[in-house]
């Protein structure tokens, strides 16, 4: 029996693609195709808006009610996710976050969602990329006191509107609470003299229509070590994004994360 899914800025970039993909899917049905109120693409058919021809899918600001959705996958902005929360409270539909750049305020009430349904909020859905959160977790254990420098270098497309990467953030994070690195420098310029220990340089490049690349350095006196992860499509983010839709459809409500999709 196939999952039927709604897509929550389904005319972006990453909708887009995952319109595409949840075509192809034998698994998925595509249910619903959101995007903001206002937005030019509303009551057109969203197969149209992809490239694909009609497929019998209107884009709408609101998830319809005489339909069932099983699963709300967010690929839109930070108030899109706003917007389509309520409803998947209200409702109890399980809802897969991958939109990044939410306020603090914002992510406390995403996370807050988790006691009425199933909620997986990540910085990134690309299968690969959460591998690599693993492998930075155990260099930094392994380096951890052995006096290595720590950078973080991330490259987008010129079109990406927070920075740095929620991705970033998150390897920053996992340095953090690892080796006791405290402070982040988002770049330098200057006479900032040496550099201090316990500091994680933070760097973010917007170029071109690059699709995502993160490097994260480890260096000391002599030899360095780099961890990078390069995406070539953006199918890598979206189809990770449907394994977590089938991965969370008909889940207790409660916080969820790709390790779990994962099993790692």
């Amino acid at each position: 029996m196939k999952t039927t899914i709604a897509i929550n800025g389904a005319a972006g970039r990453m909708g887009q693609r995952l319109v595409h993909l949840c075509q192809q899917d034998a698994e998925l049905e595509l249910g619903a195709a959101l995007e903001a109120p206002g937005s030019p693409h509303i009551g057109r058919d969203i197969g149209e808006v992809c490239g694909l021809g009609p497929i019998g899918v209107a884009v709408r600001d609101e998830l319809p009610i005489d339909k069932r959705i099983e699963v709300v996958v967010d690929f839109s902005m930070p108030q899109g996710t706003m917007n389509v929360l309520p409803a998947c409270v209200k409702r109890r539909i399980p809802l897969v976050v991958a939109t990044t750049g939410h306020t603090l305020e914002q992510k406390a009430q995403i996370e807050e969602a988790a006691h009425d349904t199933a909620l997986l909020m990540a910085p990134n859905m690309s299968l690969s990329v959460n591998v690599l959160f693993q492998l930075v977790k155990q260099a930094a254990e392994l380096l951890t006191g052995k006096d290595f420098d720590v950078e973080i270098v991330e490259r987008h497309h010129r079109f990406k509107k927070d920075s740095p990467s929620g991705t970033a953030l998150h390897f920053a994070r996992i340095v953090q609470e690892t080796m006791g690195q405290s402070e982040l420098r988002h770049g330098r310029e200057g006479l900032v003299g040496e550099r201090p220990r316990g500091e994680i340089g933070m760097h973010a490049l917007r170029v071109g229509d690059n699709v995502g690349e993160h490097t994260i350095i480890f260096s000391t006196l002599g030899e360095t070590l780099e961890l990078t992860h390069r995406g070539h499509t953006r199918d890598s983010y979206a189809r990770g994004a449907l394994l977590a839709a089938r991965f969370l459809a008909g889940k207790p409500a409660g916080r969820y994360s790709m390790d779990d999709v994962l099993g790692l």
